[in-house]
């Protein structure tokens, strides 16, 4: 039989000795606070450990990942298309942009708005078509009220203009590359084949009215007895924002607001294009 312990033993109470908290965990928890800088930015997350490294997954992160050009964009309306040869007499598909008018409207900082970016205006348009807060926004920036309207984002403050500058085709150099944006040509709903480039199905051999049908879309209840998300059907076609990046500048007439890129550009003739510095080449020399 266990010798028996007397009950005082038991519930004596115990004191434990209070350790100071080191020093990288003293007066912070958890969840550290952002810079009082970062705008619009969530709290930083860190490990529960208390170490001051970020997570990779934290929007803090990944704003510091992302990449973005040194300087501003431009808009353009696309002329259409031609070729020239170049010095080894090869044929070069490419594609005219014509600046008109672009002029810096606004700038945005990370201290107001939480990020850098330029605000750029195309064309004109007749100031009886333009609301009134609109035409105060043009007056405090010094330029005539603007067709369109885009923003760019710009990595620091250095890629900052002041309003009112105008941007012409000589912001860009020949021999440099550039990413350009603009929506592609509206197809309206389209079927299956045209959309997606199916073959189709049998022409002959029992097959009855449903040579350009879609046919099946999907399992019965061994897939679950659903369409599974992202099954290529018959709908809208075309419409969309679309980015060709790295195309070549080729040719530069700063009298002619004319820009020459290598290459096609989405859109139809006369659409409006946005023009920036590639963001996976070097960055041209200013």
């Amino acid at each position: 039989m266990p010798p028996r312990i007397p009950i005082t033993a038991v519930l004596q109470p115990r004191y434990i000795p209070r350790t100071t908290a080191p020093s990288f965990l003293a007066g912070r928890s958890q969840f550290s606070i952002s810079a009082s800088n970062s705008f619009g930015l969530r709290p930083k997350r860190v490990s529960s450990s208390g170490s001051p490294v970020l997570l990779e997954a934290s929007r803090t992160a990944a704003l510091a990942r992302r990449q973005l050009p040194n300087r501003t964009g431009t808009l353009a309306y696309k002329t259409g298309m031609t070729a020239i040869y170049n010095l080894d007499g090869v044929r070069v598909p490419c594609t005219v942009l014509q600046l008109d008018r672009v002029q810096v409207t606004a700038v945005k900082d990370r201290q107001t708005h939480g990020y850098w970016a330029v605000q750029v205006g195309l064309g004109w348009r007749n100031p009886k078509n333009v609301t009134r807060p609109m035409l105060g926004h043009y007056e405090n920036c010094g330029v005539a009220p603007k067709k369109l309207l885009r923003e760019f984002r710009v990595a620091d403050q250095s890629g900052l203009m002041p309003p009112g500058t105008q941007i012409k085709a000589d912001h860009f150099s020949v021999g440099q590359f550039v990413d350009v944006r603009a929506n592609s040509k509206g197809k309206g709903f389209a079927g299956g084949m045209k959309r997606w480039g199916w073959s189709g199905q049998p022409a002959s051999h029992g097959n009855s009215l449903t040579h350009r049908a879609m046919g099946s879309a999907g399992q019965s209840q061994g897939g679950g007895s659903r369409v599974l998300p992202g099954k290529r059907m018959a709908g809208r076609m075309g419409g969309n924002q679309h980015t060709v990046q790295n195309l070549k500048v080729l040719q530069v007439q700063p009298e002619l607001g004319i820009v020459v890129v290598s290459g096609s550009v989405s859109g139809p003739k006369g659409c409006v294009v946005e023009l920036q510095d590639a963001i996976k080449k070097p960055m041209p020399a200013v």
